[in-house]
């Protein structure tokens, strides 16, 4: 690839400069590329990020790929991209999961301690809309249910699904939803993926839990009565898990946090509103990079736009701008850390809509650690 301080590659290989700023106007040495184009390997579509290095330093680079339209139903499976160089360039489309011409979406990565790669993630009838299902219009077998998969060599292959529904879905749920985003494994080996669910008359939160690497599921902490959509995991320094959700409601800043010192079991401090995190009602995602916690989202208050990444230094508690892409629309994301001295950020965006694409952006890691505002 030819060197620009910053440059974008979009999927016939042309080259675009872009010059992302700090605060003081200094030239950036961003890097960003597109693995994911709209229209692009056989689908209409590609939404619902996620991203995940494996221990070789493989980036993996997960989405929905969605066959006839941008819509949330119909035909969709979880696609793949994988990236040896750091996520400069992206390999071809593989299909890590399909529901024959239903649907496979949700995916949930999480990258083992034996080097292996689990997608957690839901299936359900390519008519059944989140509306039906919601209302109890959509028959169980139809409606939303949980798989897994694994890939033992970087997301090359990939195993038949599992499912495990019953290990983690209660029979009054009807909407259900892994992630989306990455997982975590805990320093102590725990899986832990969040979750939401909803019943007739309102929503919730919960996550999956295994302590034998995949093998065998169970719920953690489910919460009742709260918008609590679409969350997000991070592991802190001491040990501790911080998790923040969407919140459907448009309560301060539209998002919500919890703190679980047990793994997940439990919730020591329950959700509530952050309202340091100003954005529209989207999903985010969280990152742990030199001991600072990173949250990545649309920065604008009302509309899907404007993407930035925003750091902590006190876990969670109050929340500083890092890094600000640009003003373009923007939606769903998901960090990684690529190296040692880079953070990779995956997200939707465009010129005239946030769906147009998923790019990836190399971001230093001094940018996001050492205060350099928008």
């Amino acid at each position: 690839m030819p060197a620009h301080p910053a440059s974008t590659v979009d999927s016939s290989g042309r080259v675009h400069p872009e010059f992302p700023r700090s605060g003081e106007g200094t030239q950036m040495p961003t890097e960003t590329s597109v693995p994911f184009l709209e229209g692009h390997d056989g689908y209409a579509s590609f939404r619902i990020p996620a991203v995940v290095a494996t221990p070789s330093g493989v980036l993996l680079a997960f989405c929905e790929g969605r066959v006839g339209s941008r819509e949330d139903s119909g035909n969709i499976d979880i696609v793949l991209k994988r990236s040896t160089d750091g996520g400069r360039s992206w390999g071809p489309l593989h299909v890590v999961a399909a529901n024959r011409d239903d649907l496979a979406g949700n995916p949930a990565p999480v990258v083992l301690d034996t080097g292996r790669v689990l997608v957690v993630h839901v299936r359900n009838a390519a008519g059944a809309t989140e509306t039906a299902i919601r209302r109890g219009e959509i028959p169980p077998e139809e409606g939303r249910r949980v798989w897994v998969v694994h890939s033992d060599d970087d997301g090359l292959t990939w195993s038949p699904a599992r499912e495990i529904t019953e290990q983690v879905k209660r029979p009054d749920w009807r909407w259900y939803a892994t992630g989306p985003g990455h997982a975590v494994q805990t320093t102590a080996g725990r899986l832990v993926i969040p979750a939401n669910h909803s019943f007739p008359s309102s929503d919730g939160g919960h996550c999956l839990l295994s302590d034998d690497r995949g093998r065998s599921w169970r719920l953690g902490y489910v919460v009742d009565g709260r918008n609590v959509n679409e969350t997000t995991v991070a592991e802190l320094p001491d040990g501790g898990l911080y998790f923040n959700a969407r919140e459907q409601s448009s309560a301060p800043g539209t998002r919500l946090d919890a703190r679980s010192k047990d793994g997940g079991e439990t919730l020591v401090t329950a959700f509530r509103p952050q309202a340091g995190l100003v954005g529209p009602v989207v999903q985010g995602s969280l990152l742990v990079a030199e001991g600072i916690l990173l949250y990545a989202g649309p920065a604008d208050p009302v509309r899907r736009a404007r993407m930035a990444v925003r750091a902590s230094c006190d876990d969670g508690v109050t929340w500083r701008v890092a890094y600000t892409v640009d003003g373009r629309p923007a939606a769903y994301s998901d960090l990684v850390r690529v190296d040692g001295g880079t953070v990779g950020l995956l997200y939707e965006t465009g010129d005239f809509s946030a769906y147009e694409s998923i790019t990836f952006r190399r971001i230093p890691v001094v940018l996001l650690t050492a205060g350099t505002a928008e």
